[in-house]
């Protein structure tokens, strides 16, 4: 439990102004049931009306980042409204005005590789992989893949990764400029909060107003895609072909990779 009272995240507040969230499902690879969705949703408005916060990391506990939606918790859970959760999230983390940095220290899955990579500065260890694998779950990239993928890596690189669920590695993605920095593993997060401490100590408006200006180019894209792409989501994950989809495209990326 943290000072914020959350279940599954822990928050530190440290004297550099420097906040640490902590996705805590360590167990399962902080797979994130509706519980957790919700406590992220409210952590970085909470975060973002702190003063005393001048950046903010986000990680995982454990060995991994985080590996996405807890499809067993999802399945039994009731569905929220069609662009709701999604929508809300995304949208609280693009209004966060101090920087977040991502330490990515494993496996960033889904939602998760989502949550990583609307971080403002991304830094992951060196075994770290992304990918967004709704595809593989027979449903659609709703919960803003399709939104930043496509913009940090181009449209035709992203269709590929989005459309077959593969892993790309941290020294991939970093060559290709979707994350900033690869570190040794074990010292990623010591290499997020260094550089969180910087910008913690920088002059703080010229800061939040650049990342401000830039994000209108995210918020532009999110404007345009997040509520459609939420919608099918929702469509597809209702579909009774799911089940289906997954054993089929399962079966068929086994093949492929046998070649």
């Amino acid at each position: 439990m943290s000072e914020y009272g959350y279940k599954y995240l822990i928050v530190e507040q440290r004297a550099t102004g420097v906040a640490i969230v902590t996705m805590n499902r360590p167990e399962i690879l902080n797979a994130i049931n509706w519980e957790m969705h919700e406590e992220l949703e409210d952590v970085f408005v909470k975060l973002d009306h702190d003063s005393s916060v001048n950046a903010i990391v986000l990680t995982g506990a454990g060995r991994g980042f985080c590996s996405g939606g807890d499809q067993k918790s999802l399945d039994k859970g009731t569905l929220p409204s069609p662009t709701r959760s999604g929508r809300h999230l995304i949208r609280n983390m693009l209004e966060v005005e101090v920087p977040i940095v991502a330490a990515v220290n494993g496996v960033a899955v889904g939602l998760g590789a989502t949550l990583a990579l609307f971080c403002d500065v991304i830094y992951a260890s060196s075994t770290a992989r992304f990918a967004d694998t709704h595809v593989n779950a027979g449903v659609v990239a709703g919960d803003g893949g399709a939104v930043i993928w496509p913009l940090l890596m181009g449209p035709v690189r992203a269709k590929h990764y989005l459309m077959t669920g593969e892993f790309i590695s941290a020294e991939k993605a970093a060559a290709i400029g979707m994350i900033n920095e690869v570190v040794a593993d074990g010292n990623v997060l010591d290499a997020a909060i260094e550089y969180a401490e910087l910008l913690a100590s920088g002059p703080k408006e010229s800061i939040v107003w650049t990342k401000y200006s830039v994000n209108k180019i995210i918020k532009q894209y999110a404007h345009l895609l997040l509520d459609t792409s939420a919608a099918l989501e929702m469509l597809t994950f209702k579909s009774p072909e799911r089940a289906e989809a997954v054993a089929a495209f399962a079966a068929k990326r086994k093949r492929f990779a046998e070649r």
